[in-house]
């Protein structure tokens, strides 16, 4: 066979088409040209809403097995919740019916006591009821929002309480709703008695202070006879705090060389940061006889020989 009849071009395996490099240059391009139209015109929203319609029956399979572990998870962990919860409101029913009955025991024996010393008998504050709404939008503070205002009758310096105690105190009051400065908040004081002791003291916010989020026993001397689970109650001498409510509970005690006065943290027996329903009493002030003027003294006369 002649030479020039014979095929010289390359077997097919060695037939090479478009650069690999050309070959990307055009997909990159095509792929950005879909998105960019994608984007500006919404063309592959038709597809996309037909595949998802599609494979909505796959999708919805697909998770039962997923979403039947997770009820039955969800279902144990709240039947547990549940029966915690019940067992500590039963505990802590037992305690309130006992302190309920020792109430009232005491309550008539103070009633004749103070009739037989002729003193008066204790004020009751009227109170109101209401919900907290909401926290305030000042980090550095300690203040929640309550749906009840001046239609509702509050009034600012109003002290706020919850199931357990003193949850803080009306700060500022608008027509519907009105803002509560927390016990943990740096700026609020509250006069409180120790019950084991019949000290007076007085009790500092201390939201962040030292860490610990509570509340500050200050200006107590170190020698003083201050224990860690002592409950803090109103003195009720402030004029707005009636007297009995507690406030909060000794947790730790420091007593330095260094320092004339012992630093004692305390937590507020109140739900600070859980509290729902409170409610709002009237300022003791209010019911209190007003101070009477004072008397006009005679002017002191001066020795003759004297300016």
């Amino acid at each position: 066979m002649p030479l020039g009849t014979l095929d010289r071009s390359p077997p097919p395996f060695f037939k090479q088409g478009h650069s690999a490099l050309s070959k990307l240059m055009v997909c990159s391009a095509l792929a950005l040209l879909l998105m960019v139209a994608d984007a500006r015109f919404k063309i592959t929203q038709p597809v996309r809403a037909s595949v998802a319609t599609v494979l909505f029956p796959l999708q919805w399979l697909s998770m039962r097995p997923v979403l039947g572990l997770r009820a039955v998870e969800d279902y144990f962990t709240t039947l547990n919740t549940a029966l915690a919860n019940e067992e500590a409101a039963r505990r802590k029913l037992v305690l309130q019916s006992q302190r309920a009955n020792l109430v009232e025991q005491l309550t008539n024996e103070n009633a004749q006591l103070r009739k037989q010393l002729e003193l008066r008998q204790r004020l009751n504050s009227p109170s109101v009821t209401a919900e907290v709404l909401y926290d305030a939008a000042d980090p550095y503070t300690r203040k929640v929002i309550i749906d009840k205002g001046m239609a509702q009758g509050i009034e600012t310096g109003s002290p706020v309480i919850d199931e357990s105690g003193v949850l803080g105190q009306v700060t500022r009051v608008h027509p519907l709703i009105s803002e509560v400065t927390l016990v943990t908040d740096s700026d609020q004081a509250i006069p409180i008695l120790n019950t084991r002791t019949g000290a007076r003291g007085i009790t500092y916010g201390d939201a962040g202070r030292h860490g610990s989020g509570g509340l500050e026993l200050r200006y107590m001397a170190a020698n003083a006879d201050v224990q860690p689970g002592d409950l803090l109650t109103t003195s009720g001498v402030d004029g707005l705090y009636p007297a009995g409510i507690p406030v909060a509970k000794v947790t730790k005690v420091e007593r330095r060389p260094d320092s004339a006065f012992a630093r004692i943290v305390c937590t507020p027996q109140a739900l600070v940061d859980g509290a729902r329903h409170v409610m709002v009493l009237k300022p003791l002030i209010t019911q209190i006889p007003a101070r009477p003027a004072p008397e006009d003294r005679p002017p002191v006369l001066k020795r003759p020989g004297k300016k």
